[in-house]
């Protein structure tokens, strides 16, 4: 669902100098990385998993548990747990299903609709962020120049995460049933919606085909289970406290997942095209030694500058594309420019370009 409702900035700022395609750069990335384009299902699956089982057990304890103590640890791990397991949504817009059979299946029945982050709230939306022409502009559903906008728009970016889980079962509790005999409701359910877009100008075009029917599908089940857990607590079959618990761990997911967005690129564009160079450099890598990306950018999301050049490989091969690269390219290279210790950093950086005057 579209997480941001504050506009673009109109200040007028200094003209950017365009940047040129590092064709050096361009060319190692590509040379070095085709044999690890293959995705391995093993991996995948294996990671997937295990994601969930410790997540939704993770979970069990901590509605079980009697004390504080306890609650607070396995939530915790169930955070962070679950919170892997919904970041293979981004795989899904990526890797071709013929090569990992009956994962977006496993990922909708175990993550996408007890989590109500369906499959189908990303794909056909992160293939336009990663659309040479539209990236950064005003047709990104997934950008906003955060770093040009007022200084209260960060934490109103990480906070406004909080709410979504109880954004989302409204949307598939109530609206999904109600928009199927209001047809004009049904229009904006789609549009507005159904995606996780954070440019508040996106619109999703309504389903046809055989990719109607998938939705309809998925979106069905989403319903189903959205009601039935309205239904479960009002009727006390499942206490305030364990829903408070669930809820709770699911505003971690949503907020940790929000924050590692807010530092996956540099918000800098202004709707101007971007070289490919240019959105390489606008996105951020945290690469080893730092050890905690791994835990708040999971999946390959700490190499995200580099999946930016990399669209196509596996979440898997992503440090061992970083190592190669990093191994041949002369230390004057660009890729170097998009590496960055951790997220403090970053959330710092951004922060004091908020408070630039412009």
């Amino acid at each position: 669902m579209t997480t941001m409702t504050f506009a673009r900035t109109n200040a007028a700022t200094t003209p950017r100098v365009p940047i040129a395609d590092d064709r050096a750069m361009l060319k190692a990335a590509a040379e070095l990385t085709r044999d690890l384009n293959a995705p391995r299902p093993g991996v995948y699956w294996a990671d997937f998993l295990a994601s969930a089982l410790v997540g939704y057990a993770a979970l069990g304890v901590a509605i079980a548990a009697g004390p504080l103590w306890l609650t607070l640890v396995a939530g915790v791990v169930a955070m962070l747990a679950l919170y892997r397991g919904m970041s293979f949504i981004h795989e899904l817009t990526h890797v071709k299903h013929a090569a990992l059979p009956g994962f977006r299946l496993g990922y909708n029945a175990f993550i996408g609709v007890p989590m109500l982050v369906p499959s189908f709230m990303y794909e056909g939306v992160h293939n336009l962020h990663h659309a040479r022409t539209r990236y950064g502009t005003s047709e990104d559903p997934e950008y906003l120049p955060l770093a040009l906008m007022k200084p209260w728009s960060l934490p109103v970016f990480v906070l406004i995460a909080a709410l979504a889980p109880v954004a989302l079962i409204f949307r598939y509790g109530v609206l999904s049933p109600l928009s199927v005999i209001i047809p004009g409701l049904r229009r904006v359910v789609v549009e507005r919606y159904s995606a996780l877009a954070i440019n508040p100008q996106f619109r999703r075009r309504m389903p046809e085909g055989d990719a109607a029917k998938q939705w309809n599908r998925i979106e069905a089940a989403c319903a189903i289970w959205a009601m039935s857990l309205i239904a479960l607590v009002a009727t006390g079959t499942m206490s305030l406290r364990a829903f408070a618990i669930v809820m709770v761990v699911a505003s971690g997911v949503a907020v940790i997942n929000q924050l590692r967005t807010l530092v996956a690129h540099l918000w800098e564009n202004e709707g101007e095209a971007m070289t490919v160079t240019a959105q390489y450099l606008d996105s951020v890598n945290v690469p080893p030694p730092a050890t905690l990306p791994a835990l708040w950018a999971p999946v390959g999301l700490r190499y995200h500058a580099l999946h930016h050049l990399l669209p196509g490989l596996p979440y898997h091969a992503l440090g061992e594309a970083h190592r190669r690269l990093s191994a041949v390219l002369d230390k004057d290279s660009p890729y170097y420019k998009a590496n960055y210790a951790g997220m403090p950093g970053l959330v710092a950086k951004i922060a004091r370009s908020t408070m630039l005057p412009r």
